[in-house]
């Protein structure tokens, strides 16, 4: 639909209602929405009404506030099963593996860990143990990384409260064992532009990843290459992840998104 497409100002208001709830830390006050949105009282009166009727809002009289309701809940739910990020990223990711000759991933972020679910072996390519449906620690990944680093840091900080909340696969040659630790090498991470991870998961291997982006700049995922540190000279590592950007912002773009920037 062009810019200049004629607009149905109820559905338009209805939409910016729901989009602001959804970006709300919590339910708000009618007057509050109305406010925000600069639309007259009545009218957000009206059109709160017509989605609590529908369930897509619901009214909390105490508080005298609303929040997203069940039906809302539910259009989340059939996004998942419908799986637009993989089905969209399948193709992306397989003409990025073509171009680079490197085993490639995308992984969404799952508590703590980082959920494998694409997977792109470049012919030739060393063993890994990431696959489809594969789970590792955050903070190991280049994938991980990506996505922490896009972070706010109180959300990581959270994530994070203490050493309990780190595993480790082995040995972990970056020491990253506490939140000041990861702190540093996130930093890293936004200096350098990428994420880079060299043998934390499997000894020799390294990988480089940039995040995917949703329409609020959240990471909603990441897209990374994993390639044998002796082939590739450090020299290289920007032009690699520079290709793995321009893969991760077309993918950020046909969900919505925005440019990827860590």
């Amino acid at each position: 639909m062009s810019d200049d497409s004629p607009k149905v100002p109820a559905a338009d208001q209805t939409l910016r209602i729901l989009s602001l709830l959804a970006s709300s830390r919590g339910p708000m006050a009618a007057s509050m929405i109305a406010t925000q949105l600069g639309l007259p009282r009545s009218t957000v009166y009206h059109l709160l009404a017509t989605l609590q009727e529908h369930g897509f809002v619901m009214h909390l009289p105490e508080e005298r506030r609303y929040g997203l309701g069940l039906a809302a809940v539910e259009l989340s739910s059939a996004y998942a099963r419908q799986e637009p990020l993989t089905r969209i990223g399948r193709p992306l990711l397989a003409g990025l593996v073509d171009r680079l000759g490197m085993s490639g991933h995308l992984a969404v972020p799952h508590g703590r860990d980082v959920l494998y679910v694409i997977e792109e072996r470049a012919p030739g390519s060393p063993p890994l143990i990431t696959d489809v449906d594969v789970r590792l620690p955050l903070q190991l990944t280049a994938s991980g990384r990506a996505i922490l680093a896009a972070l706010p840091k109180a959300q990581v900080r959270a994530l994070f409260p203490d050493r309990e909340s780190f595993v480790h696969r082995h040995e972990d040659l970056e020491g990253i064992d506490r939140y000041s630790r990861l702190r540093t090498v996130l930093d890293d991470t936004s200096t350098r532009g990428y994420a880079l991870e060299r043998g934390s998961v499997t000894a020799g291997l390294a990988s480089v990843g940039v995040p995917v982006l949703d329409h609020r700049g959240w990471p909603v995922a990441a897209i990374a290459v994993t390639f044998s540190e002796s082939r590739v000279p450090d020299d290289a590592y920007p032009g690699l992840a520079a290709e793995v950007r321009r893969t991760a912002e077309t993918l950020s773009t046909r969900i919505h998104g925005r440019s990827a920037r860590v």
